[in-house]
């Protein structure tokens, strides 16, 4: 048997395997370069090599027992119904439901046990687990989903985890202990699961606790559940408004983006409210609050912008470190970078196709045609023939790429954003198009300097944003992208990705653009996920960011002086820009930003030629 059909064998057996621990023949399994990924009943995995050594397959197995197990003991509607907002605390919501479908699918199959087993212990010496010595180096989600494992069958927790584990144990509060009791009793019912990991979180302070009305919910689904909690809460805390309710335009001034908002329609009864709310919900769950009084002529506002921060790549850490960055993030893409290279390859030939010399014929001046002159020697009555070289408009182009670099963003989807960047300056400044990469964050987590200040003011209500920006430029417009190609390992620097407040950081952007002197603009957002500041959103209404962000959108989209469009890793941006399109996977970044400018630059040629064709027909009638 060659190695070819022995790989092939593999895949099939693999994809029958995963069919058959789902329960469904629907599941579609598909092999692919880079990492793997479960959307709805499609099973993404890394393409097996050809040798297919022990460790490989042993490793394959257990990702895909792992997807088939999710999708036989996973409900989405009882997850998403108790899910909290605030990312760290969904990260290890997530990760605990994770780690019970596993070991409950595991309880009775013990080749599949032994699967998981392997992949755990491979992924917890990748990430270096058996090397940590202090507590705070594994993060809160990894160690509650290891403890909760450990609560339900020890013998699943791997070997390189568990010094690390024994300097987490016994330093939980008297609740989390209890709580971590409950979610072991209780791990062959999701939805009591899910209830005892939230008193976890709430204890844990990740979370707040649920209310005595939410727990005793648990026969709705998720649509229903969101309806109830709008008629009972008439601030409409933890949901988002239709969009009819945020019509109202922003300032005119660009600069007035950083501090205004639309005000939201008072007179909206709460009828419509709860019928349009499931339209328009942010991605993912919402956490709900406690009812906090909206005042209607409260625009979006910062509480100081004192401690925001507007700078550059190379001054948040030495050149060695940026460097060494710069290193490890080209070794993590050894595989993608030839993938990307080729398509943008491919726009660079586009775009330069597009540069090469146009002319107008049939002119009345400029340089005499001579490829029209055999018209005048049969009929000398004709008129000589001038033409002119023509403009090619996208060459006074500026394209800016504006990056999360909030938490969730951690690991393949940044280091992905990070490389595509990269080669994206590197093959439009060969085309004379001119790139700026900017990514934003928050300084701290839960509201750094600026929470500070508010409490110490008393904390009055209504504070509006309250954590500290930061604005990071990887690499100014006017920069060569041989200076700036260091600073994009900036990107994977541990401490540097939190919380993510678009709305401002999109106007940010949009105010540097406008500042440039070329005529046309561009500008291009990659995020994955609605915007979070749990300091932000536990003292002001729950849809108080993402209201600002779609408004920062509208003024930009209505004005037409900026060319919008976005990209969103796991995350609908379809329902904020009108101008989208949303991904599965980061491993398709670097494909779709090509062509999407590939389609705006098409675009702007197309529009071009209509507009020298209406030039000419004068003439030649």
């Amino acid at each position: 048997m060659t190695e070819q059909s022995r790989s092939e064998d593999f895949k099939r057996a693999t994809a029958g395997a995963v069919r058959a621990i789902a329960g469904s023949d629907e599941v579609q399994v598909a092999y692919q370069p880079g990492a793997a990924g479960l959307a709805g009943k499609r099973a993404r995995l890394p393409s097996p090599t050809r040798a297919l050594p022990p460790a490989e397959v042993a490793r394959l197995r257990g990702i895909a027992d792992s997807m088939a197990l999710r999708l036989r003991h996973h409900d989405d509607t009882v997850h998403a119904n108790r899910a909290p907002v605030a990312r760290e605390a969904r990260d290890a919501y997530d990760a605990l439901e994770q780690a019970r479908v596993e070991i409950v699918g595991a309880a009775h199959m013990a080749g599949v046990a032994a699967n998981l087993h392997r992949k755990l212990q491979d992924d917890s010496e990748a990430e270096g687990l058996d090397r940590m010595s202090r507590r705070d180096q594994l993060p809160t989600a990894q160690a509650l989903a290891l403890l909760v494992r450990e609560r339900m069958d020890p013998d699943s927790v791997p070997g390189a985890a568990r010094n690390i584990l024994d300097l987490w144990r016994g330093t939980l509060p008297a609740e989390a202990e209890s709580a971590l009791d409950d979610l072991a009793a209780e791990r062959a019912d999701q939805d009591s699961f899910a209830r005892a990991a939230r008193r976890l979180l709430a204890a844990m302070d990740l979370a707040e606790a649920e209310t005595s009305s939410e727990e005793g919910d648990d026969s709705e689904d998720a649509g229903d559940q969101g309806e109830q909690s709008l008629q009972q809460d008439n601030s409409g805390e933890g949901e988002t408004r239709s969009e009819q309710d945020q019509d109202q335009p922003m300032s005119e001034a660009p600069e007035a983006m950083e501090s205004e908002s639309a005000e939201s329609d008072a007179d909206e009864d709460n009828e419509d409210e709860s019928a349009t709310a499931s339209d328009e919900a942010p991605a993912g769950p919402q956490q709900r609050r406690k009812p906090i009084p909206e005042d209607p002529h409260t625009a979006y506002r910062a509480f100081t912008r004192a401690f925001d921060e507007e700078i550059a790549a190379d001054e948040l850490c030495d050149i060695e470190e940026l460097a060494r960055l710069r290193q490890q993030l080209d070794q993590q893409l050894q595989h993608l970078h030839g993938v990307v290279s080729k398509l943008a390859n491919r726009l660079q030939r586009r775009l330069l196709a597009q540069q090469q010399r146009a002319w107008e014929f049939d002119l009345e001046d400029g340089l005499l045609d001579v490829g029209r002159l055999a018209r005048v020697v049969v009929d000398p009555l004709l008129p000589l023939s001038f033409k002119r070289e023509r403009d090619t408009e996208f060459r006074d182009t500026v394209v800016t790429l504006l990056i999360d670099n909030s938490g969730s963003m951690r690991g393949r989807p940044i280091s992905v954003a990070a490389m595509c960047g990269d080669i994206l300056a590197r093959t439009l400044e060969r085309c004379a198009v001119k790139v700026e990469i900017l990514g934003f964050t928050t300084r701290a987590w839960k509201g750094g300097q600026s929470r500070e200040k508010w409490v110490g003011e008393g904390k009055p209500r209504n504070p509006g944003r309250l954590n500290d920006l930061r604005h990071i430029i990887y690499k100014a417009a006017d920069q060569p992208w041989r200076r700036a190609r260091r600073n994009l390992g900036l990107m994977l620097r541990e401490g540097l990705l939190k919380e993510n407040i678009d709305g401002e950081a999109l106007a940010w952007a949009y105010r540097r653009l406008l500042a440039r002197p070329e005529h046309r603009r561009i500008l291009m957002v990659i995020s994955d996920g609605a915007p979070v500041d749990d300091s932000t959103l536990s003292v002001n209404q729950g849809n108080y960011l993402e209201r600002h962000l779609r408004d920062v959108i509208r003024d930009i989209e209505s004005r037409d002086l900026v060319e919008l469009t976005a990209i969103g890793i796991g995350h609908d941006v379809t329902r904020y820009y009108r101008r989208a399109v949303t991904l599965v996977d980061a491993e398709e970044l670097g494909g779709t930003m090509m062509k999407k400018l590939a389609e705006l630059f098409d675009e702007d040629v197309a529009e071009s030629w209509a507009r020298a064709a209406a030039l000419r027909a004068p003439l030649v009638a």
